[in-house]
């Protein structure tokens, strides 16, 4: 099993496409296997979705809704809302399992690999990818 955690800063960015980043990952294995993305974060996600075509805010838009920025919930440390933060991994999984073909991720035509994540508090972010080989 190949592993690398990969280090990044997710600025005012709520969405992070890491499509690019998992493919070269992989690109080097040249067989076939699965990768495994995986954000070790409380209060991230890691989604399958479309870019570029207005996904991400309706993506954003819709979280908005779900867990709205407001002093309502439990865990209450950190920015306003921060507890929405932590709830999150319970709707986009902090984990994914791709297919590798040929040393290429098997996605669909639209689909990209992004990290979710609304926490404000803290943008260094890490992930760690894993080739499984088949």
């Amino acid at each position: 099993m190949l592993t690398e955690l990969h280090s990044f800063e997710t600025g005012n960015r709520r969405i992070t496409d890491l499509t690019g980043d998992v493919e070269r990952f992989v690109a080097g294995a040249g067989s076939d296997g699965l990768v495994h993305v995986f954000a070790p974060h409380a209060t991230a996600g890691i989604a399958l979705i479309e870019t570029g075509s207005g996904t991400e805010a309706d993506l954003e838009g819709a979280l908005d809704r779900l867990l709205p920025r407001e002093d309502i919930y439990t865990h209450s440390h950190g920015s306003k809302g921060h507890g929405a933060d932590h709830v999150i991994p319970a709707f986009i999984s902090p984990s994914l399992m791709i297919p590798i073909v040929d040393g290429r991720m098997a996605l669909g035509t639209w689909q990209s690999v992004v990290f979710v994540d609304l926490n404000r508090d803290n943008p260094q972010r890490k992930v760690r990818f894993s080739f499984i080989p088949a």
